[in-house]
């Protein structure tokens, strides 16, 4: 769960850790408003330490929206196409905001940190977009009145840093005396790392096991030094946001702006499971469902393109909005939505949506359109890689 790089006409924003990138010697650039360190040295060498050690990441950019009240729950399942209500104390859960005619708007990440507390986390490009929907869907629509619930703008109350990688558990060990054996994928707790106050998320976005760290943004640099010292032996290296999209497109996760939109639908990008029409709150109301409704009978009927890995038999690279076409013919079947070179396969890989003829893993006969010449690329299922 991240964006694209975005641009605007205000200066970027800096991240507590800015000076401490800098004294690295990162690439630095601007990311969805932020100015955030693309790669300290080699990406291909960051990428392969998180697969085979482990990676330091400042993730700040990212958007976090608190909920609190006795309806904090009923607010999101009203808001969400989740059903957040019931997700327990101390877990997490992947879920998305969608538009009235059931567009992703973006993809989220919801923590349950209390009975009447949430933490939602956004993408950064998105993160007022969630905001202002949250705000505006506050009013119960079975009664006509405000939900008991408050949503509040944490985006400045945090900085977020991730370390990802096999060694994660080990490191992190080092610092704090929670039980991370017990702490469960898609969980959180609060507790002490490196004597600071933090949130303890065991998640990611790199395919790799590993934790997100919420913290001040006061404490961040105590944070990072000391992550960075417990690390020394295990090889951790530090890690731009340019490793981090490699690392997620070889996991098969999706990225706002590429294999998500609002012109997309979540059934339409495969991802329909995250809907859920059964919820106890709001008589089971909720912004979108009708929209959503539809869009799976759609997808029943006459399915979507579907999204599905290319693997390239050649060297070069198919990137995003690249068409993909039937090489009998030259008959466009699909577009590709990200694609890179990949350091764990050693060779080029991208996502596409392809039409459903040709989105079997296996199936033959399709190439990529790269500057007018017809690249052939493998069809294969999706994640490229699953870690062991």
């Amino acid at each position: 769960m991240t964006e694209s790089p975005a641009g605007g006409g205000a200066a970027p924003r800096k991240t507590a850790l800015d000076a401490k990138h800098r004294a690295l010697g990162a690439t630095m650039t601007d990311f969805a408003g932020w100015d955030m360190p693309l790669r300290y040295g080699s990406e291909r060498e960051e990428h392969l330490a998180v697969r085979s050690r482990a990676g330091l990441f400042d993730l700040s950019h990212m958007g976090e929206i608190t909920l609190t009240g006795p309806q904090a729950g009923a607010l999101l399942d009203h808001a969400l196409v989740g059903n957040l209500s019931k997700l327990a104390v101390g877990r997490a859960r992947y879920t998305m905001i969608c538009d009235a005619d059931g567009g992703i708007l973006d993809d989220l990440i919801v923590y349950r940190l209390a009975d009447e507390e949430y933490m939602v986390v956004a993408n950064a490009a998105n993160a007022q977009t969630v905001l202002d929907a949250l705000r505006e869907r506050q009013d119960d629509p079975a009664t006509g009145e405000r939900f008991g619930a408050d949503v509040r703008d944490d985006r400045d109350a945090y900085a977020l840093l991730a370390v990802q990688g096999p060694e994660a558990v080990g490191i992190l060990r080092k610092l704090t005396d929670m039980d991370l054996d017990g702490l469960k994928y898609y969980a959180g707790q609060r507790d002490m790392v490196a004597g600071r106050s933090a949130l303890v998320a065991r998640t990611g976005y790199t395919g790799e096991d590993g934790f997100e760290l919420f913290v001040s943004p006061d404490d961040a640099l105590a944070v990072w030094e000391a992550v960075s010292a417990a690390g020394a032996d295990a090889g951790l290296v530090p890690c731009g946001l340019s490793c981090r999209d490699t690392l997620r497109l070889e996991a098969g996760m999706p990225l706002y702006g590429h294999e998500l939109s609002t012109g997309l639908t979540p059934f339409d990008a495969g991802l329909g499971r995250v809907v859920k029409f059964e919820k106890e709150t709001n008589e089971g109301r909720f912004v979108g469902r009708e929209a959503l409704e539809a869009a799976k009978e759609r997808a029943r009927s006459a399915p979507p393109r579907k999204l599905v890995g290319l693997v390239a038999t050649g060297r070069r690279v198919a990137r995003a909005g690249y068409p993909v076409v039937a090489v009998a013919d030259g008959t466009v079947i699909g577009e590709v939505t990200s694609g890179a070179p990949s350091p764990t396969l050693g060779k080029p890989i991208a996502m596409a949506y392809l039409d459903p003829g040709y989105a079997e893993a296996g199936t033959e006969g399709v190439a990529v359109d790269i500057r007018g010449s017809h690249e052939p690329f493998d069809v294969v299922a999706l994640p490229f890689y699953k870690r062991g």
